[in-house]
């Protein structure tokens, strides 16, 4: 049993200062109050002057209120029976559910030694062609989609949750709000996807710290069901969101800010939750997708940029696509010759089309006369962007390479593509 402590040395915002000895860093304390008794966690140790962030704020809290640390940081309960349920960011039934108390697993253990890790070589099929056609999703990849708000990031990630060939799906909001996250509940409970399906959602209402914790429950969790041979797609949003709160707590712990305000340290804390993505031998793996908003559309920002230093890629979702030209996906190559023989010509071909057609448009646009490869080329990125960029589709990656086909038959002759006469030969559509 912890000592209780029962003087508070002070209440700044929403954490609070206590003077003891073997705490550790992210334990957990209960807090009483005249108000009753609040969560806390341990966010800084100076010596033996501890402090801890509020679960649910410090308001009512008084210098006299007395202080349990508990000796375990957070821990989430892990069962099989969490599938389809939904849980807040302390890991409490959002759904009015019953609570799940046993097996308790704490959720901020270390990530896997990479010497131990499999090289990756599985694709994650989305059944969305802009994905597994030209930047394919590998198991235990790590991705963010970088956007702007008003895109539909959110629309893209609960299709991917409803389509993705996955053995399960764990999908953490962070500051979403109600209507989001009324939207995720729906749209996968009618698609029949919430029973593959967990969910820990905090919504923008919810005490900040709780948001902070999501990341963390939803990889313990992710991990859990991984190392029993499950293959998990963890799916968050949105990690702007959660170095914003790292920087509020940073504020108020006066800590010396660093580039536009944010902890020094924001780099580790994104790579902790981001090289949770693994595949483990002879068991299941964990991949992840995370969107990453960007102010002003700007990816020098210190959240998009860290990212890009710890992801192997990224998605860029602009104008309601996914853009051809800045998305990658660095393990593709490690899947692509394990789909079909054409799958990389198709990729290449119709990119590099893809951006001679901008430049016709360019042209167009200018004033200049077209030529005929010039008409051509128009007629070939209009099908492009009406057939491939369509993030609503549901194609399996067969249908949308033979889409691909389709439609440079529709715009060239073979002899004005780059492909190999053998896979024209086999794969060019024939004329009706």
């Amino acid at each position: 049993m912890k000592k209780v402590h029962s003087k508070i040395l002070s209440v700044a915002g929403n954490v609070i200062t206590v003077k003891a000895k073997d705490v550790a860093y992210e334990e957990l304390a209960e807090v009483r109050s005249s108000r009753g008794s609040s969560l806390a966690q341990v966010i800084k140790l100076e010596a033996d002057i501890v402090s801890l962030q509020v679960f649910s704020g410090s308001r009512g809290i008084s210098t006299d209120d007395e202080v349990r640390f508990l000796g375990h940081p957070m821990q989430v309960a892990f069962s099989q029976n969490m599938l389809g349920r939904i849980f807040d960011g302390s890991g409490n039934p959002r759904d009015k559910g019953p609570a799940l108390t046993e097996n308790l697993i704490d959720i901020s253990g270390p990530a896997v030694n990479p010497a131990k890790r499999i090289i990756p070589e599985r694709m994650i099929r989305t059944n969305i062609p802009m994905i597994d056609v030209f930047n394919s999703l590998v198991v235990s990849q790590k991705l963010p989609i970088f956007s702007v708000s008003g895109e539909p990031y959110n629309e893209l990630l609960a299709r991917i949750a409803m389509q993705a060939e996955v053995d399960m799906i764990v999908l953490g909001g962070i500051g979403l709000k109600f209507d989001q996250y009324m939207f995720f509940k729906n749209t996968l409970e009618q698609a029949g996807s919430l029973s593959r399906s967990i969910f820990f959602i905090h919504t923008a209402s919810d005490p900040i710290v709780e948001g902070l914790m999501v990341p963390d429950l939803c990889l313990a969790v992710a991990e859990k069901f991984a190392l029993g041979g499950k293959d998990v797609l963890v799916l968050l949003s949105d990690m702007t969101n959660f170095a914003d709160a790292l920087k509020e707590i940073a504020i108020t712990m006066e800590q010396v800010p660093s580039n536009r305000g944010y902890p020094g340290d924001l780099y580790t804390q994104l790579a902790r939750r981001y090289e949770k993505a693994v595949d483990f031998q002879g068991a299941g793996s964990i991949t992840v997708l995370a969107v990453t908003t960007m102010p002003g559309d700007d990816v020098t920002h210190p959240v998009p940029d860290n990212t890009g230093y710890i992801t192997e890629g990224q998605f860029y979702l602009r104008n309601g696509r996914i853009e051809p030209f800045g998305s990658l996906s660095r393990l593709k190559q490690q899947v692509n010759d394990k789909t079909r023989k054409d799958h990389r010509a198709i990729m290449d071909a119709m990119i590099q089309l893809y951006a001679q057609y901008r430049e016709s448009e360019e042209k167009r646009a200018m004033g200049f006369r077209m030529s005929d490869w010039d008409r051509k080329l128009l007629k070939y990125g209009k099908l492009f962007e009406s057939q491939m960029m369509d993030l609503s589709a549901k194609v399996s990656l067969e249908e949308a390479l033979d889409q691909g086909w389709n439609i440079l038959a529709q715009c060239f002759e073979p002899k004005e593509t780059s492909f190999r006469s053998e896979l024209v030969k086999e794969f060019w559509p024939s004329k009706p």
